[in-house]
Protein backbone atom coordinates (compact mmCIF):
# COMPACT_ATOMS: atom_id res chain seq x y z
CA UNK A 1 0.00 0.00 0.00
CA UNK A 2 1.16 3.59 -0.53
CA UNK A 3 1.25 4.25 3.21
CA UNK A 4 3.80 1.48 3.79
CA UNK A 5 6.10 2.81 1.10
CA UNK A 6 5.80 6.31 2.49
CA UNK A 7 6.84 5.05 5.92
CA UNK A 8 9.84 3.22 4.46
CA UNK A 9 10.82 6.31 2.53
CA UNK A 10 11.22 8.29 5.76
CA UNK A 11 13.85 5.80 6.92
CA UNK A 12 15.86 5.55 3.72
CA UNK A 13 16.01 8.72 1.62
CA UNK A 14 17.75 8.10 -1.68
CA UNK A 15 20.44 10.60 -2.64
CA UNK A 16 19.36 12.64 -5.65
CA UNK A 17 21.11 11.65 -8.87
CA UNK A 18 23.47 14.32 -10.21
CA UNK A 19 21.65 14.46 -13.57
CA UNK A 20 18.26 15.43 -12.12
CA UNK A 21 19.20 19.04 -11.16
CA UNK A 22 20.48 19.52 -14.73
CA UNK A 23 17.23 18.20 -16.21
CA UNK A 24 15.21 20.44 -13.90
CA UNK A 25 16.88 23.52 -15.42
CA UNK A 26 15.71 22.61 -18.94
CA UNK A 27 12.65 24.12 -20.59
CA UNK A 28 9.34 22.32 -20.81
CA UNK A 29 9.71 22.12 -24.59
CA UNK A 30 13.12 20.41 -24.29
CA UNK A 31 11.86 17.86 -21.77
CA UNK A 32 8.70 17.16 -23.75
CA UNK A 33 10.82 16.41 -26.81
CA UNK A 34 12.95 14.12 -24.66
CA UNK A 35 9.85 12.34 -23.33
CA UNK A 36 8.87 11.38 -26.87
CA UNK A 37 11.46 8.59 -26.58
CA UNK A 38 10.37 5.60 -24.44
CA UNK A 39 13.96 4.73 -23.48
CA UNK A 40 14.45 8.25 -22.06
CA UNK A 41 11.31 7.95 -19.93
CA UNK A 42 12.41 4.57 -18.60
CA UNK A 43 15.93 5.85 -17.80
CA UNK A 44 14.69 8.94 -15.97
CA UNK A 45 12.23 6.78 -14.03
CA UNK A 46 15.19 4.67 -12.83
CA UNK A 47 16.97 7.79 -11.51
CA UNK A 48 14.06 8.92 -9.34
CA UNK A 49 13.53 8.06 -5.68
CA UNK A 50 11.24 5.21 -4.62
CA UNK A 51 8.44 7.60 -3.62
CA UNK A 52 8.65 9.52 -6.89
CA UNK A 53 8.53 6.26 -8.84
CA UNK A 54 5.50 5.10 -6.85
CA UNK A 55 3.62 8.33 -7.57
CA UNK A 56 4.24 7.84 -11.29
CA UNK A 57 3.10 4.22 -11.21
CA UNK A 58 -0.07 5.17 -9.30
CA UNK A 59 -0.96 7.71 -12.01
CA UNK A 60 0.34 5.85 -15.06
CA UNK A 61 -2.74 3.73 -15.80
CA UNK A 62 -5.36 6.29 -14.82
CA UNK A 63 -7.31 7.65 -17.78
CA UNK A 64 -8.29 10.86 -15.99
CA UNK A 65 -6.73 13.24 -13.49
CA UNK A 66 -7.02 12.60 -9.75
CA UNK A 67 -7.64 15.28 -7.17
CA UNK A 68 -4.71 16.43 -5.04
CA UNK A 69 -6.66 15.80 -1.83
CA UNK A 70 -7.38 12.19 -2.80
CA UNK A 71 -3.71 11.52 -3.53
CA UNK A 72 -2.61 13.21 -0.30
CA UNK A 73 -4.96 11.00 1.72
CA UNK A 74 -2.74 8.01 0.86
CA UNK A 75 0.23 9.56 2.68
CA UNK A 76 0.86 9.32 6.42
CA UNK A 77 1.42 12.60 8.23
CA UNK A 78 5.09 11.90 9.04
CA UNK A 79 5.90 11.39 5.36
CA UNK A 80 4.07 14.49 4.09
CA UNK A 81 7.28 16.58 3.69
CA UNK A 82 8.84 13.81 1.58
CA UNK A 83 5.66 13.56 -0.46
CA UNK A 84 5.58 17.31 -1.10
CA UNK A 85 9.25 17.26 -2.13
CA UNK A 86 8.56 14.37 -4.50
CA UNK A 87 5.71 16.28 -6.15
CA UNK A 88 7.92 19.36 -6.47
CA UNK A 89 10.69 17.34 -8.12
CA UNK A 90 8.28 15.77 -10.62
CA UNK A 91 6.82 19.19 -11.36
CA UNK A 92 10.26 20.67 -12.07
CA UNK A 93 10.86 17.76 -14.44
CA UNK A 94 7.49 18.57 -16.08
CA UNK A 95 6.32 15.01 -15.45
CA UNK A 96 3.50 16.39 -13.28
CA UNK A 97 1.79 19.79 -13.63
CA UNK A 98 2.26 22.48 -11.00
CA UNK A 99 -1.38 22.26 -9.97
CA UNK A 100 -3.07 22.46 -6.58
CA UNK A 101 -6.30 20.88 -7.81
CA UNK A 102 -5.66 17.90 -10.13
CA UNK A 103 -2.74 15.54 -10.70
CA UNK A 104 -2.07 13.85 -14.05
CA UNK A 105 1.09 12.75 -15.81
CA UNK A 106 2.49 14.70 -18.74
CA UNK A 107 0.63 13.10 -21.71
CA UNK A 108 3.83 12.66 -23.72
CA UNK A 109 5.66 11.05 -20.78
CA UNK A 110 2.63 8.89 -20.00
CA UNK A 111 2.32 7.53 -23.54
CA UNK A 112 6.05 6.86 -23.97
CA UNK A 113 6.51 5.27 -20.55
CA UNK A 114 3.55 2.95 -21.14
CA UNK A 115 5.15 2.03 -24.45
CA UNK A 116 8.48 1.34 -22.74
CA UNK A 117 6.84 -1.08 -20.33
CA UNK A 118 4.47 -2.85 -22.71
CA UNK A 119 6.30 -2.67 -26.06
CA UNK A 120 5.13 -1.45 -29.44
CA UNK A 121 6.04 1.47 -31.67
CA UNK A 122 8.66 1.81 -34.38
CA UNK A 123 10.84 4.76 -33.32
CA UNK A 124 13.59 2.36 -32.14
CA UNK A 125 14.51 4.41 -29.09
CA UNK A 126 16.06 1.31 -27.49
CA UNK A 127 18.40 0.87 -30.47
CA UNK A 128 18.23 -1.44 -33.44
CA UNK A 129 20.23 -4.68 -33.04
CA UNK A 130 22.49 -5.34 -36.02
CA UNK A 131 21.42 -8.29 -38.15
CA UNK A 132 18.50 -9.36 -40.26
CA UNK A 133 14.97 -9.14 -38.99
CA UNK A 134 15.55 -6.33 -36.50
CA UNK A 135 15.25 -3.20 -38.62
CA UNK A 136 11.87 -2.47 -37.02
CA UNK A 137 12.66 -3.05 -33.36
CA UNK A 138 9.76 -2.40 -31.00
CA UNK A 139 10.02 0.33 -28.38
CA UNK A 140 9.77 -1.82 -25.28
CA UNK A 141 12.24 -3.08 -22.70
CA UNK A 142 14.66 -5.27 -24.75
CA UNK A 143 14.00 -9.00 -24.48
CA UNK A 144 15.28 -12.12 -26.17
CA UNK A 145 14.10 -12.40 -29.76
CA UNK A 146 14.18 -15.04 -32.45
CA UNK A 147 17.49 -15.08 -34.24
CA UNK A 148 19.43 -13.86 -31.20
CA UNK A 149 22.17 -16.40 -31.83
CA UNK A 150 22.72 -15.05 -35.35
CA UNK A 151 22.83 -11.46 -34.00
CA UNK A 152 25.67 -12.35 -31.64
CA UNK A 153 27.60 -14.37 -34.17
CA UNK A 154 30.18 -11.61 -34.67
CA UNK A 155 29.55 -9.63 -31.50
CA UNK A 156 32.50 -8.97 -29.15
CA UNK A 157 32.79 -11.03 -25.99
CA UNK A 158 32.04 -9.54 -22.59
CA UNK A 159 35.73 -9.82 -21.68
CA UNK A 160 36.63 -7.79 -24.78
CA UNK A 161 34.13 -5.08 -23.90
CA UNK A 162 35.21 -4.95 -20.25
CA UNK A 163 38.90 -4.82 -21.13
CA UNK A 164 38.27 -2.03 -23.62
CA UNK A 165 36.21 0.02 -21.15
CA UNK A 166 38.81 -0.40 -18.41
CA UNK A 167 41.69 0.52 -20.72
CA UNK A 168 39.99 3.70 -21.98
CA UNK A 169 38.74 4.81 -18.59
CA UNK A 170 41.99 4.18 -16.76
CA UNK A 171 43.91 6.00 -19.50
CA UNK A 172 41.98 9.11 -18.46
CA UNK A 173 42.62 8.56 -14.74
CA UNK A 174 46.31 7.69 -15.28
CA UNK A 175 46.73 10.88 -17.28
CA UNK A 176 45.26 12.94 -14.43
CA UNK A 177 47.33 11.22 -11.75
CA UNK A 178 50.52 11.07 -13.80
CA UNK A 179 50.45 14.83 -14.32
CA UNK A 180 50.64 15.32 -10.55
CA UNK A 181 53.57 12.91 -10.29
CA UNK A 182 55.56 14.78 -12.91
CA UNK A 183 55.40 11.81 -15.28
CA UNK A 184 54.17 11.62 -18.85
CA UNK A 185 51.49 8.93 -19.04
CA UNK A 186 49.81 8.03 -22.35
CA UNK A 187 47.60 10.92 -23.40
CA UNK A 188 43.88 10.50 -24.05
CA UNK A 189 42.32 12.13 -27.10
CA UNK A 190 42.30 15.94 -27.49
CA UNK A 191 38.54 15.93 -26.83
CA UNK A 192 39.02 14.20 -23.48
CA UNK A 193 41.83 16.58 -22.49
CA UNK A 194 39.64 19.56 -23.40
CA UNK A 195 36.82 18.18 -21.25
CA UNK A 196 39.18 17.61 -18.29
CA UNK A 197 40.29 21.23 -18.55
CA UNK A 198 36.85 22.81 -18.97
CA UNK A 199 35.42 20.72 -16.12
CA UNK A 200 38.11 22.04 -13.76
CA UNK A 201 39.58 18.61 -13.09
CA UNK A 202 42.89 19.76 -14.54
CA UNK A 203 44.46 23.22 -14.79
CA UNK A 204 46.98 24.50 -17.29
CA UNK A 205 50.34 25.17 -15.63
CA UNK A 206 53.43 26.22 -17.62
CA UNK A 207 51.93 24.94 -20.85
CA UNK A 208 50.87 21.53 -19.50
CA UNK A 209 47.81 20.21 -17.68
CA UNK A 210 48.11 19.44 -13.98
CA UNK A 211 45.56 17.75 -11.73
CA UNK A 212 43.57 20.25 -9.67
CA UNK A 213 42.07 20.09 -6.20
CA UNK A 214 38.73 19.26 -7.82
CA UNK A 215 40.46 16.55 -9.84
CA UNK A 216 41.86 14.89 -6.72
CA UNK A 217 38.41 14.94 -5.12
CA UNK A 218 37.16 13.38 -8.36
CA UNK A 219 39.49 10.40 -7.79
CA UNK A 220 37.76 9.65 -4.47
CA UNK A 221 34.47 8.86 -6.22
CA UNK A 222 33.28 5.64 -7.83
CA UNK A 223 33.60 5.18 -11.63
CA UNK A 224 29.83 5.73 -11.94
CA UNK A 225 30.03 9.13 -10.23
CA UNK A 226 33.20 10.03 -12.11
CA UNK A 227 31.59 9.21 -15.45
CA UNK A 228 28.50 11.30 -14.76
CA UNK A 229 30.69 14.19 -13.65
CA UNK A 230 32.31 14.22 -17.10
CA UNK A 231 29.04 13.59 -18.94
CA UNK A 232 27.41 16.56 -17.20
CA UNK A 233 30.22 18.78 -18.47
CA UNK A 234 29.74 17.21 -21.90
CA UNK A 235 26.05 18.16 -21.75
CA UNK A 236 26.91 21.74 -20.79
CA UNK A 237 29.15 21.97 -23.87
CA UNK A 238 26.53 20.51 -26.23
CA UNK A 239 25.04 23.84 -27.29
CA UNK A 240 28.51 25.40 -27.65
CA UNK A 241 29.37 22.61 -30.08
CA UNK A 242 26.04 23.11 -31.90
CA UNK A 243 24.74 19.73 -30.83
CA UNK A 244 21.08 19.03 -30.17
CA UNK A 245 20.83 18.53 -26.39
CA UNK A 246 17.79 16.26 -26.73
CA UNK A 247 19.67 14.01 -29.17
CA UNK A 248 22.66 13.88 -26.81
CA UNK A 249 20.55 12.98 -23.77
CA UNK A 250 18.40 10.47 -25.65
CA UNK A 251 21.50 8.69 -26.99
CA UNK A 252 22.95 8.35 -23.47
CA UNK A 253 19.61 7.03 -22.22
CA UNK A 254 19.40 4.66 -25.19
CA UNK A 255 22.82 3.25 -24.32
CA UNK A 256 21.75 2.72 -20.69
CA UNK A 257 18.89 0.46 -21.82
CA UNK A 258 20.85 -1.60 -24.36
CA UNK A 259 21.96 -5.19 -23.87
CA UNK A 260 25.59 -5.78 -22.95
CA UNK A 261 27.37 -7.96 -25.50
CA UNK A 262 25.06 -7.18 -28.44
CA UNK A 263 25.89 -5.15 -31.54
CA UNK A 264 23.62 -2.34 -32.72
CA UNK A 265 23.41 -0.56 -36.05
CA UNK A 266 24.19 3.15 -36.49
CA UNK A 267 21.62 3.47 -39.29
CA UNK A 268 18.89 4.92 -37.05
CA UNK A 269 21.14 7.47 -35.30
CA UNK A 270 20.69 11.21 -35.87
CA UNK A 271 23.48 13.46 -37.14
CA UNK A 272 24.31 14.57 -33.60
CA UNK A 273 24.35 11.01 -32.28
CA UNK A 274 26.60 9.85 -35.11
CA UNK A 275 29.03 12.64 -34.22
CA UNK A 276 28.98 11.47 -30.59
CA UNK A 277 30.34 8.03 -31.48
CA UNK A 278 33.96 9.22 -31.53
CA UNK A 279 33.62 10.93 -28.13
CA UNK A 280 31.93 7.91 -26.57
CA UNK A 281 34.68 5.63 -27.87
CA UNK A 282 37.25 7.86 -26.15
CA UNK A 283 35.39 7.53 -22.83
CA UNK A 284 35.06 3.76 -23.19
CA UNK A 285 31.27 3.86 -23.44
CA UNK A 286 31.03 2.10 -26.79
CA UNK A 287 33.18 -0.35 -28.76
CA UNK A 288 33.62 -0.44 -32.54
CA UNK A 289 35.88 -2.62 -34.65
CA UNK A 290 36.98 0.50 -36.57
CA UNK A 291 35.87 4.10 -36.79
CA UNK A 292 33.99 3.59 -40.05
CA UNK A 293 32.09 0.55 -38.77
CA UNK A 294 28.32 0.60 -39.16
CA UNK A 295 27.92 -1.29 -35.90
CA UNK A 296 28.72 -0.55 -32.28
CA UNK A 297 28.45 -2.33 -28.94
CA UNK A 298 27.77 -0.62 -25.60
CA UNK A 299 30.21 -1.41 -22.80
CA UNK A 300 29.40 -1.92 -19.15
CA UNK A 301 30.12 1.77 -18.52
CA UNK A 302 27.14 2.77 -20.66
CA UNK A 303 24.67 -0.04 -19.85
CA UNK A 304 24.93 0.85 -16.13
CA UNK A 305 24.50 4.62 -16.56
CA UNK A 306 21.02 4.62 -14.99
CA UNK A 307 21.31 1.49 -12.84
CA UNK A 308 22.93 0.65 -9.51
CA UNK A 309 25.10 -2.13 -10.99
CA UNK A 310 28.92 -1.69 -10.88
CA UNK A 311 30.24 0.30 -13.85
CA UNK A 312 33.36 -1.84 -14.08
CA UNK A 313 34.11 -5.43 -13.00
CA UNK A 314 35.21 -5.55 -9.37
CA UNK A 315 37.42 -8.58 -9.84
CA UNK A 316 39.89 -6.79 -12.11
CA UNK A 317 41.14 -4.33 -9.53
CA UNK A 318 40.06 -1.35 -11.62
CA UNK A 319 39.79 2.28 -10.73
CA UNK A 320 36.83 1.52 -8.51
CA UNK A 321 39.31 -0.07 -6.14
CA UNK A 322 38.87 -3.13 -3.96
CA UNK A 323 35.65 -3.61 -2.05
CA UNK A 324 37.52 -3.16 1.23
CA UNK A 325 40.14 -0.58 2.17
CA UNK A 326 43.80 -1.28 1.53
CA UNK A 327 45.76 1.45 3.38
CA UNK A 328 47.41 1.11 6.79
CA UNK A 329 48.88 4.29 8.32
CA UNK A 330 51.15 4.22 11.39
CA UNK A 331 51.90 6.96 13.90
CA UNK A 332 55.45 7.25 12.50
CA UNK A 333 53.95 8.40 9.13
CA UNK A 334 54.78 5.04 7.53
CA UNK A 335 52.12 3.92 5.04
CA UNK A 336 51.40 0.39 3.79
CA UNK A 337 49.12 -0.09 0.78
CA UNK A 338 47.98 -3.66 0.08
CA UNK A 339 47.34 -3.27 -3.64
CA UNK A 340 48.80 -4.25 -6.99
CA UNK A 341 46.78 -1.65 -8.90
CA UNK A 342 49.07 0.80 -10.75
CA UNK A 343 46.44 3.55 -10.60
CA UNK A 344 45.98 3.32 -6.83
CA UNK A 345 49.77 3.33 -6.44
CA UNK A 346 49.99 6.44 -8.62
CA UNK A 347 47.35 8.21 -6.53
CA UNK A 348 49.34 7.48 -3.36
CA UNK A 349 52.38 8.95 -5.08
CA UNK A 350 50.57 12.29 -5.28
CA UNK A 351 50.99 12.91 -1.54
CA UNK A 352 53.31 10.15 -0.21
CA UNK A 353 56.94 9.23 -0.81
CA UNK A 354 56.96 5.62 -2.02
CA UNK A 355 59.96 3.50 -0.93
CA UNK A 356 59.32 -0.16 -1.83
CA UNK A 357 57.01 -2.07 -4.14
CA UNK A 358 56.14 -5.74 -3.86
CA UNK A 359 53.65 -7.84 -5.90
CA UNK A 360 50.74 -6.91 -3.63
CA UNK A 361 52.21 -4.30 -1.27
CA UNK A 362 53.52 -0.74 -1.55
CA UNK A 363 55.46 0.85 1.31
CA UNK A 364 56.05 4.56 1.70
CA UNK A 365 55.80 7.44 4.11
CA UNK A 366 54.08 10.79 4.36
CA UNK A 367 56.75 13.49 4.52
CA UNK A 368 56.83 17.26 4.57
CA UNK A 369 58.19 17.31 1.03
CA UNK A 370 55.57 14.89 -0.34
CA UNK A 371 52.71 16.84 1.25
CA UNK A 372 54.11 20.17 0.03
CA UNK A 373 54.26 18.72 -3.49
CA UNK A 374 50.60 17.72 -3.22
CA UNK A 375 49.66 21.13 -1.87
CA UNK A 376 51.42 22.82 -4.78
CA UNK A 377 49.17 20.83 -7.13
CA UNK A 378 46.06 22.20 -5.42
CA UNK A 379 45.35 19.17 -3.24
CA UNK A 380 44.26 20.17 0.26
CA UNK A 381 45.12 18.59 3.60
CA UNK A 382 41.49 17.63 4.18
CA UNK A 383 41.38 15.84 0.82
CA UNK A 384 44.49 13.82 1.69
CA UNK A 385 42.98 12.84 5.03
CA UNK A 386 39.64 12.02 3.36
CA UNK A 387 41.39 9.73 0.87
CA UNK A 388 43.20 7.89 3.66
CA UNK A 389 39.93 7.45 5.58
CA UNK A 390 37.99 6.33 2.49
CA UNK A 391 40.53 3.63 1.65
CA UNK A 392 41.54 2.65 5.20
CA UNK A 393 42.18 -1.06 5.78
CA UNK A 394 39.46 -2.93 7.78
CA UNK A 395 41.89 -3.27 10.68
CA UNK A 396 42.35 0.52 10.69
CA UNK A 397 38.58 0.98 10.92
CA UNK A 398 38.61 -0.68 14.33
CA UNK A 399 40.59 2.28 15.72
CA UNK A 400 38.97 5.36 17.23
CA UNK A 401 39.92 7.72 15.70
CA UNK A 402 40.55 5.78 12.51
CA UNK A 403 43.76 7.65 11.55
CA UNK A 404 46.46 8.67 14.05
CA UNK A 405 45.65 12.16 15.31
CA UNK A 406 49.31 13.17 15.23
CA UNK A 407 49.52 12.44 11.49
CA UNK A 408 46.29 14.31 10.73
CA UNK A 409 47.43 17.35 12.71
CA UNK A 410 50.86 17.36 11.08
CA UNK A 411 49.40 17.26 7.56
CA UNK A 412 47.25 20.27 8.43
CA UNK A 413 50.24 22.08 9.96
CA UNK A 414 52.21 21.58 6.77
CA UNK A 415 49.31 23.13 4.91
CA UNK A 416 49.35 26.10 7.29
CA UNK A 417 53.04 26.60 6.53
CA UNK A 418 52.16 27.01 2.89
CA UNK A 419 49.41 29.50 3.69
CA UNK A 420 51.39 31.68 6.09
CA UNK A 421 52.17 34.22 3.36
CA UNK A 422 49.63 35.63 0.96
CA UNK A 423 50.68 37.68 -2.04
CA UNK A 424 48.58 40.40 -3.62
CA UNK A 425 49.40 42.84 -6.38
CA UNK A 426 49.30 46.53 -5.59
CA UNK A 427 51.22 49.80 -5.33
CA UNK A 428 53.37 51.34 -2.56
CA UNK A 429 52.74 55.05 -1.91
CA UNK A 430 55.60 56.87 -0.18
CA UNK A 431 57.73 60.07 -0.16
CA UNK A 432 54.90 62.38 0.90
CA UNK A 433 55.95 66.01 1.39
CA UNK A 434 54.19 66.35 4.76
CA UNK A 435 52.23 64.42 7.34
CA UNK A 436 49.09 66.28 6.27
CA UNK A 437 49.49 65.16 2.65
CA UNK A 438 50.06 61.58 3.75
CA UNK A 439 46.96 61.49 5.97
CA UNK A 440 44.80 63.15 3.30
CA UNK A 441 45.69 60.56 0.63
CA UNK A 442 45.52 57.70 3.13
CA UNK A 443 42.03 58.68 4.28
CA UNK A 444 40.88 58.90 0.65
CA UNK A 445 42.26 55.38 -0.02
CA UNK A 446 40.53 54.07 3.10
CA UNK A 447 37.22 55.47 1.87
CA UNK A 448 37.74 53.41 -1.29
CA UNK A 449 38.58 50.38 0.91
CA UNK A 450 41.79 49.64 -1.03
CA UNK A 451 44.40 50.00 1.76
CA UNK A 452 46.21 46.69 2.40
CA UNK A 453 49.00 47.94 4.71
CA UNK A 454 50.12 51.24 6.26
CA UNK A 455 53.05 52.60 8.27
CA UNK A 456 52.42 56.02 9.75
CA UNK A 457 55.98 56.39 11.09
CA UNK A 458 57.46 56.11 7.58
CA UNK A 459 54.55 57.90 5.87
CA UNK A 460 53.79 55.09 3.44
CA UNK A 461 50.98 52.68 2.67
CA UNK A 462 50.26 49.86 0.23
CA UNK A 463 47.09 49.86 -1.85
CA UNK A 464 45.49 47.26 -4.09
CA UNK A 465 45.91 47.41 -7.86
CA UNK A 466 42.18 48.03 -8.35
CA UNK A 467 42.33 51.37 -6.51
CA UNK A 468 45.54 52.70 -8.07
CA UNK A 469 43.91 54.70 -10.84
CA UNK A 470 41.62 56.53 -8.38
CA UNK A 471 44.43 57.28 -5.91
CA UNK A 472 46.72 58.44 -8.70
CA UNK A 473 44.00 60.74 -10.05
CA UNK A 474 43.36 62.14 -6.56
CA UNK A 475 47.06 62.94 -6.05
CA UNK A 476 47.33 64.57 -9.49
CA UNK A 477 44.23 66.75 -8.93
CA UNK A 478 45.56 67.86 -5.54
CA UNK A 479 48.97 68.68 -7.05
CA UNK A 480 47.38 70.70 -9.87
CA UNK A 481 45.21 72.58 -7.36
CA UNK A 482 48.22 73.56 -5.27
CA UNK A 483 49.93 74.97 -8.37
Amino acid sequence: MPVAVAQDETKDVKKEHVLLPFLQTQSQNTLTRLYQRPSSCLSIFRLLSALERQIIMNLLWLESAISVSTMAAWVVREARPLYDNALATLARLHILPQSTVKLALNPTFKTSFRQALTGGGTSSSFGVPAGEGHDKAQDGIPTDRDGRKDDKRNAPSLNTLDSYAIERWETILHYMVGSGNGRRPPEPSPGVRFLLKTSGLMNEFHGSLQISSTGFQFLLHSPHEQLWHLLLQYLHLAEQRRMDLVDVLSFLFMLSTMELGREYTVANLTKTQSAMLEDLRDYGLIWQRKQSSRRFSPTRLSTTLTSCSPSLPNATGTSSGPQEGFIVLETNYRIYAYTDNPLQTAVLGLFASLKCRFPNLVIGSITRESVKKALSNGITADQIIAYLITHAHPNMRKNNPMLPVTVQDQIRLWELEKNRLKSQEGYLYTAFASQADYELVLNYAKELDVVLWENAAKRCFFGSAEGHSNIKGFIERRTMGQK
